[in-house]
């Protein structure tokens, strides 16, 4: 393991060296992943310096042991530095498990509502505000790219960009079938009712060529929007529907009153789309004999309940109840995020003990 951290090392200082060299950014793929890798890096030589000054501290500490007037005072620094040591070691252990790409990319978000109706399409709502305020909590920016409102106030279905510091490494675990028990507010007889919505966490691809495709295997309908918006919506033909016809895949945009940008935001989806089956494809292949629990992100599989009358929630692949329902769905989902990071990497730790 020492001498991986010393080859990180030295190579952070040569992604430092190729950064402000003045062709860096000819490139602009190789520009990102440049940055990219110097913000890991960045994090991991960190971490191997305070490794190697609390050893220092300790080697130091054991010296002044053999002093009797600063024996009390270098048991203490003794101990303090041990406890540093190991703790730098475990997030050592942490940070050189195999990383995920797409760790440090921006994400789209996807909620549709499914089996619940009216009140599924409020559940997918109120999901969208608990992302959207921890969205603000990591102090991440947000843009919505297409949203179908219902009746009541709720989103039948609704996509929103998130762009900052390790959105995908974040909230990659969010995929999947979230399910709410509670009271609705058209409920007159005070039954609790079940609903579901599917959440789909996909990593933006880059603009310059990451996902090839070909114009001719688009097509491309503009239509009137739907919905609010007055005269211009009816004179108007600023929506953008988008088939990608190998895959059969449909975007649609239609909240810009640009037909240009509804259009730009409706390819920035496809391409996610595209780059997220292709992803799948290419771990189905790989992982065909050992299927990971939390990575594997099925958008049929039920991940968890949210119960109100109980207040709590369930994440069911880790079997994790918290009692905090109410911060939660106002973005306080850190403690959620966190266990589930941690399961992945003792899953992680595991497959490697294995493979050794």
């Amino acid at each position: 393991m020492l001498a991986r951290l010393e080859r990180l090392e030295w190579r952070l200082t040569e992604v430092n060296q190729l950064l402000s060299g003045e062709s860096a950014a000819q490139d602009i793929n190789a520009f990102r992943a440049l940055n990219r890798e110097h913000a890991e890096l960045t994090e991991i030589v960190g971490h191997y310096q305070a490794w190697r000054q609390a050893g220092s501290d300790l080697e130091a500490a054991q010296q002044m042991r053999d002093d009797p007037d600063l024996r009390e005072f270098a048991e203490q620094e003794a101990q303090s530095a041990d406890e540093r040591l190991a703790e730098e070691a475990r997030t050592l252990q942490r940070l050189l498990l195999p990383r995920d790409p797409n760790d440090a990319r921006d994400v789209l978000l996807e909620i549709r509502a499914g089996t619940g109706g009216d009140e599924s399409a409020l559940f997918a709502g109120d999901l969208l505000r608990m992302y959207l305020r921890y969205a603000e909590r990591q102090r991440w920016q947000t843009e919505i790219m297409s949203a179908n409102e219902s009746d009541l106030g709720g989103y039948r279905e609704v996509i929103v960009r998130i762009t900052g510091k390790t959105v995908f490494g974040r909230l990659k675990f969010e995929s999947g079938g979230h399910r709410v028990q509670r009271v609705p507010e058209t409920e007159a007889q005070g039954r609790i009712h079940t609903s579901a919505c599917t959440v789909a966490v996909l990593a933006e691809a880059d603009e310059a060529g990451e996902i090839d495709i070909d114009p001719e295997q688009l097509r491309i309908d503009v239509f009137r929007a739907s919905g609010a918006g007055g005269q211009h919506v009816n004179k108007t033909e600023s929506a953008v529907r988008i088939t990608h016809l190998p895959t059969g895949i449909v975007v649609e945009c239609q909240d810009d009153r640009s037909q240009h940008r509804n259009r730009d935001k409706a390819m920035k989806v496809l391409m996610a789309r595209l780059k997220d089956r292709q992803q799948r494809e290419t771990q189905a292949r790989e992982s065909a004999h050992r299927k990971s629990l939390i990575g594997s992100g099925d958008r049929s599989e039920r991940i968890r309940t949210y119960n109100f009358p109980q207040g709590r929630i369930t994440d069911h692949r880790i079997n994790l109840t918290l009692y905090k329902i109410q911060a939660m769905m106002d973005g306080d989902i850190d403690d959620l995020l966190d266990a589930l990071s941690v399961a992945h990497a003792s899953e992680l730790l595991e497959a490697a003990g294995e493979a050794d």
